[in-house]
């Protein structure tokens, strides 16, 4: 499809689809510039509206600036990212609560018996999962909607980050994310998309 026939179809002006989409980039290096705590919750109040299974909301996002809770963490971390996660200003480790049903009497009241109907927490533990990491797409596109750039890594120990800062038992770790300011030579250069031909089929 053109640019042109874009730029007409899409509700939003130019400027926000590059921000979002296509001039954004993971970030491998980003500037001293702190995020702070109002820009986390101008995000999550922005992003929060996006849809989850039975309005569930299972993401829980646990935020490291420390340079204690880094130590905490770098042990767990690929060695390919362990040096720009303990540089970025921002690091938050992204979760699913396996137990979010029990907020669901709240959250999803029209329908009060939805907390009974995930009991089992093997299949309670796969929707959370599955929404959470819903809610992380959510999120990273949020972060740029404020002008700041994120660096998502699953290159981690999954199982030693949940043991280290979950130890409850109720929260998986599923991602972490690097935010802030992009540094120098913070991009890497785009590689290939898929054309929409190649994704899409109409039946």
């Amino acid at each position: 499809m053109s640019e042109l026939a874009v730029r007409e179809l899409l509700a939003l002006d130019r400027a926000a689809q590059d921000l979002l989409f296509r001039a954004a980039r993971t970030a491998d290096t980003f500037t001293d510039e702190p995020v702070t705590d109002a820009q986390v919750a101008a995000i999550h109040d922005l992003i929060r509206y996006g849809p989850t299974a039975y309005n569930g909301q299972p993401l829980r996002v646990l935020l490291l600036r420390s340079g204690a809770a880094r130590a905490r963490l770098l042990p767990y971390v690929s060695s390919g990212n362990r040096a720009k996660t303990a540089t970025a200003p921002l690091v938050a480790v992204l979760a699913a609560d396996v137990d979010f049903h029990e907020r669901l009497p709240e959250l999803y009241p029209h329908r009060p018996q939805a907390r009974d109907w995930l009991a089992d927490r093997a299949a309670r533990a796969e929707q959370a999962r599955f929404n959470a990491a819903l809610q992380i797409g959510y999120l990273l596109v949020g972060v740029r909607a404020a002008g700041l750039a994120a660096g998502p890594m699953a290159g981690f120990d999954a199982v030693g980050v949940t043991r280290e800062f979950f130890p409850d038992g109720r929260h998986e770790a599923l991602l972490l994310m690097n935010v802030g300011h992009p540094g120098p030579d913070a991009w890497r250069e785009r590689l290939p998309r898929l054309d929409a031909t190649e994704v899409i089929r109409t039946l």
